[in-house]
């Protein structure tokens, strides 16, 4: 009651109940004057979101300089870029907004009012500055960065966002991204949706531990497979992330496949172009996508008459094109030669050895316009381009000459191992006399620091500068500097500590130095670290032993061991590579029935990861271990199937289509000796004659050809008394251009009694796996093919008659006469 008559005595003042008034109505001027300026403002906002051209937009800017909040000038930067966004590239008029006054003037606005934006706005506005084309270190893009890095710890929808513009700042190996990858890594559970997560994957590639790389693709794997429908940008940036990290996951990759092939309406020549080149990044193919990528690219081939969209359709197109269309490809190179740019020339002359092209128009037209363009390429782009042109036979010397002072000129400036080492091996290539003095100090020095690819490159252009003699005075310092490079190459295989490390070094490592001098203390590396291999290495380490040609027996079982134990996170194509290997090599492991059946089981269990002429390249290898799985057999040999092999074949490169051809034949081969009741009839007849016709002989490079085209070196016939026969007295069948007659068939046919037919074979190196006298797994099956046939086979091993003891024609004839007459 007292408060309230106070209240009421204070009002009754005349002096404050008038000061009380004013009050009121100052305060009521107050609120309609911020109503009527949010009014305004938001009048504004509308405006600038409305607009839709670019110089209304700058109109409006103009018009409200003094009036445009942080709001605004995101707004305003929002709508530039996404009216741009909206027109073709062609179209857009980027150059034109950077250099408008009022763009400038939304620029120092904004980088003003930076610290009063909101989050997301510092973010999008980043965003946008990057998609018009601003430059990275312009100052509002460095005022952005910085203010996102105070604000890290925000919503990971605009982490991604923000993540995605310091990855197109090339910013990629920063601390900034590193702890954004941190944030990433604590949050991943909680990330379910695919875009997001594909962002980040993209942005965070170069920062990613080998244990967070692994979450990351297990984490994409279970996304790509909750969603029914997932965007074509999402699969596309999850495979560069694997090119990134150079881990080509299969599984991961074919389910990035699968949406690129449902997506086939967004498929255009950028889109087609960007995924062949990850493929081949990535060492992955898959024939379904080349043949809808064929066919959509030939459909609109007269659409391609820009250079930068040519260059695209010629290298995705031209290697799998039909001879009508090559030849239009190559004409329209010739015809718009003189308008590629450097980096086009490069694509189009490395496309031109993909297609093992021969077109000497071609390639003499981009020799002669290369010397415009040579200063603009760097060290590898000038060692590749020098492959390439040697590599199609180009004789342009005065090419060459530059080429090799170029290439002279980056040696003495380089300091980095990888690069001196592929500039010393691609000079060797280059048609010379004699070896400048630079590439052999230049060899010298560097060799310490180098790892083994780059000895290897090293490697080989010392042995073929040695055997030519080119190699300045005094002899003996190639020879001493080889004995250097192999003590630097030996340490590094002895102070080797990791499998996995040692593995991605040998991939790259081949030719006469690895097999003649290297070869054997890598496999004694391998054998100090076999406890390290594991299903996540096993494909790599088969890969390895393969091209080792090394048939170690405690290695080999120790990859069966392991695939079996994990034979379930091994992909099934991965399952094929390891059973090749054990194929090739003839080698059965420990338990040999229940390593092949388990292997066997789980790939028919997942015939459905194949492609068409996979599974005949399983079939074969199964084949050549003795396997005939019935439902893989009759799964090939059937008419929907083989029809949909040759549609496969029309895409594959020529060594592929020719090895899946010559695989197929075998197989057939195999199947109607081995497995006469599988009634698989031999229709390989009109291709075998055409292979021998075209000199293209490949397996048939032999003296005879037998029934099903088995063939040998030397066929003879001996009666029963160890005698020769003459077949033309006994008028005696010599093989069968034919090749239509069954194993029952040839043992029947009427010889002599007691007679008995021979297959006499000389085997030579290739025969073997290396050191050792244990015959390979194509040479085994020819012989067990041949006795099927019914010759008794007797095999001449090269070590045998090249050695001392039959150094003379005396000592070899009498040795082919124990061989032949004595032994059964």
């Amino acid at each position: 009651m007292k408060r309230e008559g106070i209240f009421q005595d204070t009002l009754k003042t005349p002096e404050k109940q008038n000061k009380m008034l004013c009050w009121r109505q100052v305060c009521s001027f107050t609120q309609i004057y911020r109503q009527a300026r949010t009014l305004s403002s938001d009048l504004l906002l509308s405006q600038i979101n409305g607009c839709s051209h670019e110089d209304e937009l700058f109109g409006l800017v103009g018009r409200n300089k003094a009036r445009l909040s942080e709001k605004h000038v995101g707004s305003a930067l929002n709508v530039l870029w996404q009216l741009q966004k909206k027109k073709p590239l062609s179209l857009r008029t980027s150059n034109y907004i950077r250099n408008h006054s009022q763009f400038l003037t939304l620029r120092i606005l904004a980088e003003n009012k930076v610290e009063h934006m909101e989050n997301d706005v510092v973010v999008d506005t980043l965003y946008n500055i990057l998609r018009l084309n601003v430059e990275d270190h312009d100052s509002l893009a460095e005022a952005l960065v910085t203010e996102g890095w105070k604000r890290l710890e925000r919503q990971v929808l605009s982490l991604s966002k923000f993540a995605l513009c310091l990855y197109k700042q090339h910013m990629h190996f920063s601390p900034l991204l590193g702890k954004i990858a941190h944030i990433v890594d604590t949050k991943l559970d909680s990330i379910q949706d695919i875009r997001v997560l594909s962002v980040l994957m993209i942005s965070i590639s170069d920062v990613v531990s080998q244990s967070f790389r692994d979450r990351l693709i297990q984490k994409a794997e279970q996304l790509l497979g909750a969603e029914s429908e997932v965007h074509f940008n999402y699969a596309r940036r999850i495979a560069l992330f694997l090119q990134n990290i150079k881990l080509p996951h299969r599984p991961l990759l074919e389910k990035c496949n699968k949406i690129f092939l449902k997506s086939a309406c967004h498929l255009d020549i950028h889109n087609i172009s960007l995924i062949f080149g990850l493929y081949e990044q990535l060492d992955f193919d898959n024939a379904e996508f080349r043949l809808v990528a064929k066919q959509l690219l030939s459909k609109s081939i007269d659409d391609y008459n820009d250079p930068e969209t040519f260059t695209k359709l010629f290298f995705a197109l031209g290697p799998m094109a039909e001879p009508a269309v090559r030849e239009r490809l190559l004409a329209t190179a010739v015809s718009m030669a003189e308008e590629f740019s450097s980096y086009q020339v490069l694509v189009i002359l490395k496309t031109m050895q993909k297609m093992k092209c021969k077109n000497s128009h071609l390639l003499q037209k981009m020799a002669s316009i290369l010397h415009k363009h040579l200063d603009n390429y760097h060290t590898l782009q000038l060692v590749r381009l020098t492959q390439y042109l040697v590599l199609l036979h180009c004789h342009d010397l005065e090419l060459f000459d530059k080429l090799k002072k170029l290439l002279f000129g980056f040696l003495k400036s380089s300091v980095v191992p990888a690069d001196i080492a592929a500039i010393i091996r691609v000079v060797a290539m280059l048609p010379s006399t004699q070896v400048e003095e630079i590439l052999v100090t230049k060899a010298a020095a560097v060799l310490p620091q180098c790892r083994l690819p780059c000895l290897n490159c090293i490697a080989a252009a010392l042995v073929k500068w040695s055997h030519l003699g080119q190699l300045q005075s005094p002899p003996e310092r190639g020879a001493r500097l080889l004995q250097e490079l192999n003590r630097c190459a030996f340490a590094r295989l002895r102070g080797a500590g990791s499998l996995h490390l040692l593995l991605e070094e040998l991939a790259y490592v081949n030719g006469d130095w690895f097999e003649e001098v290297l070869c054997g203390e890598t496999m004694a590396a391998c054998q100090r670290l076999v406890d390290q291999v594991t299903f996540a290495n096993v494909l790599q380490f088969s890969f390895f032993l393969m091209k080792a040609n090394h048939r170690s027996v405690s290695l080999l079982d120790r990859i069966a061991s392991v695939t079996l134990q994990n034979i379930d996170k091994i992909h099934p194509l991965e399952i094929y590579f390891i059973l090749q290997l054990f194929s090739i090599l003839n080698y059965d492991p420990p338990a040999p029935e229940e390593f092949f059946e388990n292997c066997i089981q789980h790939l028919i269990s997942n015939l459905s990861c194949f492609e068409t002429h996979h599974l005949v390249l399983l079939g074969h290898v199964l084949a050549v271990a003795g396997y005939f799985p019935p439902v893989l057999i009759k799964m090939i040999f059937n008419v929907p199937f083989l029809s949909k092999l040759d549609a496969e074949l029309e895409v594959l490169p020529d060594t592929s289509k020719q090895k899946v051809r010559l695989c197929l034949m075998k197989l057939n081969r195999a199947v109607c000796l081995e497995c006469p009741e599988f009634h698989i009839p031999w229709f390989h007849e009109r291709y075998c004659q055409h292979v021998l016709l075209t000199g293209n002989i490949l397996d048939f490079c032999c003296g005879f050809f037998f029934f099903f085209f088995s063939s040998t070196d030397f066929e003879c016939i001996l009666d029963e008394n160890k005698k020769p026969l003459s077949y033309m007295a006994q008028n005696i069948l010599l093989g069968d251009t034919e090749g239509m007659h069954s194993k029952h068939d040839i043992k029947d046919m009427a010889l002599p009694p007691g007679a008995q037919r021979i297959a006499l074979e000389f085997l030579d190196a290739k025969d073997f796996s290396k050191d050792s006298h244990h015959l390979k797994g194509e040479s085994a099956v020819k012989k067990r093919h041949l006795e099927m046939l019914g010759y008794r086979v007797v095999q001449i091993p090269h070590f045998e008659w090249n050695s001392m003891v039959l150094s003379t024609k005396e000592a070899q004839l009498e040795y082919l006469k124990k061989q032949l007459y004595e032994t059964q």
